[in-house]
């Protein structure tokens, strides 16, 4: 149900267009660092070139400021709401606002030609994501997510599924969701109890909930295609136990169109502390409310083989996981710039040093501690923006590699690097996000501004998608200690960073150094013997994710200062000092979580809970 709520006659928060991130450090990532050109010479991109780029991250920033942006308050202050018929209510606004979003053709730019896309490079897409989720977060939520769906289905799916299910989402038509949590089961996937069972037709019948469901349920699209974790009858316990259906909320009918209604009905909806715009939604599946096509269950369709759910389903998550770092950093830029206005703009003290107390006020920039914070924030959200964008460079060369090894070396990085992506910007741009509060003071607790709910919205992002624990412990105990090429990988790469600035001398030259002791210490922390209790290292993985996460960003910051050297101007002079204020106050910091993982440190593991 769309109801007209509006925005505010006067309303402080309004969005310039420099409000989402600087296009000019979107330019120097893409071309200067990340070389977007080069892709143009791979097969899958040829038909398209810089100015096809351009064009697109314009459309992304027009729509994220222009549609997105001034809609983001009235979807924190209107949060969605159940009617007295079950629906869900949202403002009207916020359907208006997808509709223009649908039709940009933005979901269908990366996808192949023959299914309607644009076969345009994901690094070019993630980028518009990044307006897009910068302007509203909660209103891009939905789009990003059917996107993801769709990419699932692309992926695994039958022809069949992929022209009903999957081509109506890239048409800008129909959402999807992913359905994995259940209440008693939360990040434990393998103790989920939703069952599907299979019938005559080789359709499936779901009984079970399933909760946190963003985007669940609305009446936004014409459809919503549900991807849902299920077991089937017999199936072995834990996560090799799982399969992955297809559940549609309106049946399709012979001509594709939304037909019957599922049974898959909304049981409540959760409220949050931010990103409230996303419906958030326990949803019941075969719970008998309806009975499609006479039987009793919610009508589901396997996706790939029984017993692969949890696998498939990964490409989705490992999707997901990657926006929601990239959603963190576009939190943390619009953040940051706010601040950066507001310091430039309010007048507040004097000088530490001034003499006379009837001077005039100077811009609170001028104070250093000021000054401090917005070169923290400046580290954190542009070296979390590189480390997605690279992240999303790689999935384009997995995409057109030009060699087996290539393909599977740029897998294996991408595979180490995604719970970084997910969970390093997750913490830092929220960081940023409390260092543009404590920039505006007391008007940065309060609702004139809106850094309160950049903060808000951003604090979701450590928990969904797998809590930060989670991606520590896949990162320890999958990516780097049960062996695999990633951190191999990785190190090349580091090490090409710290020989490329040691030849340049100077700045980059120290920054190398203290970016080659701290990977030393790396090593020595995570070497393990073949006999060796694992047990208090993985006790301590959130520590080695905040360590291994501070130097893949030093890292590349330091490429980034590679780039800059010998390059004059305002901008390339701001890189240098962010690259700066990372090495000397950030990257120090590495050695004390590495110390606790070097000399197996057993507090938590061993502690009686009943002290607690």
């Amino acid at each position: 149900m769309l109801v007209p709520f509006r925005v505010p006659q006067e309303d402080t928060r309004a969005m310039p267009t420099d409000r989402l991130f600087s296009r000019r450090d979107v330019n120097f990532l893409l071309d200067e660092w990340l070389d977007v050109t080069e892709l143009t010479r791979r097969s899958r991109y040829a038909d398209h070139d810089r100015e096809t780029f351009e064009s697109l991250i314009d459309i992304a920033e027009q729509i994220g400021t222009e549609v997105f942006a001034p809609i983001n308050r009235l979807l924190d202050e209107q949060e969605p709401r159940m009617g007295a018929d079950g629906a869900v209510i949202v403002p009207v606004e916020l359907a208006e606002a997808l509709r223009r979003f649908g039709e940009s053709g933005l979901i269908a730019s990366t996808f192949d030609d023959e299914l309607g896309g644009g076969q345009l490079p994901y690094l070019v897409r993630a980028m518009c994501g990044a307006y897009l989720a910068a302007g509203s977060v909660a209103a891009y939520a939905y789009p990003f997510l059917s996107e993801a769906n769709a990419n699932l289905i692309v992926a695994h799916g039958t022809p069949e599924q992929i022209a009903t299910y999957a081509v109506p989402i890239i048409d800008g038509r129909w959402f999807g969701t992913m359905c994995l949590s259940e209440v008693q089961a939360g990040s434990s996937l393998g103790d989920i109890t939703t069952v599907a069972v299979v019938q005559d037709d080789f359709s499936y019948r779901l009984t079970g909930s399933k909760m946190w469901i963003s985007g669940g349920d609305h009446e936004l699209s014409d459809n919503i295609v549900h991807l849902v974790l299920a077991r089937t009858p017999g199936a072995p316990v834990g996560v090799k136990g799982i399969s992955l259906f297809i559940v549609p909320r309106f049946l399709p009918d012979e001509s594709g169109d939304p037909g019957e209604r599922n049974d898959v009905e909304l049981a409540g909806l959760n409220h949050k502390m931010g990103y409230r715009g996303t419906t958030n939604a326990v949803l019941a599946f075969g719970g008998g409310y309806r009975t499609p096509l006479g039987r009793p269950g919610a009508v589901g369709f396997l996706v790939g083989e029984v017993g692969r759910g949890l696998e498939i389903m990964f490409s989705m998550m490992n999707e997901a996981r990657i926006g929601v770092g990239l959603g963190a950093v576009a939190l943390g830029s619009t953040g940051y710039l706010h601040s950066l206005e507001y310091a430039r703009t309010r007048t507040q003290g004097r000088p530490a040093t001034a003499k006379d107390p009837s001077s005039p006020q100077v811009p609170i920039i001028d104070h250093p501690d000021v000054r401090r914070m917005l070169l923290a924030q400046k580290s954190y959200v542009e070296g979390g923006l590189a480390l997605v964008l690279f992240c999303a460079r790689l999935v384009d060369e997995v995409r057109c590699a030009r060699s087996v090894t290539e393909r599977e070396d740029a897998e294996s990085l991408l595979g180490l690097l995604t719970p970084i992506a997910k969970s390093w910007p997750s913490q830092w741009c929220l960081k940023a996000n409390d260092l543009a509060i404590q920039i505006h003071g007391g008007y940065g607790y309060a609702r004139d501004f809106p850094a309160e709910q950049f903060y808000r919205d951003n604090r979701l992002n450590m928990i969904h998608e797998g809590t930060h624990g989670v991606q520590a412990l896949d990162l320890l105990g999958r990516k780097i200690l049960r062996g695999g090429s990633g951190l191999r990988l990785l190190a090349a790469r580091v090490h090409g960073a710290i020989e490329d600035a040691t030849t340049l001398g100077g700045e980059p030259a120290r920054h190398a150094e203290r970016l080659a002791e701290q990977w030393r210490s790396l090593e020595r922390a995570i070497a393990v013997t073949a006999d060796e209790d694992i047990a208090p290292i993985l006790a301590n993985a959130s520590a080695g994710l905040e360590a291994i996460g501070h130097l893949v960003v030093a890292w590349i910051w330091l490429e980034q200062e590679v780039v800059a050297e010998n390059k004059a101007g305002d901008f390339y002079d701001g890189k240098r000092a962010a690259a700066a204020y990372f090495f000397d106050h950030e990257l120090p910091t590495v050695s004390s979580l590495l110390d606790i993982i070097a000399r197996r440190d057993r507090l938590t593991l061993d502690l009686d809970p009943a002290v607690l």
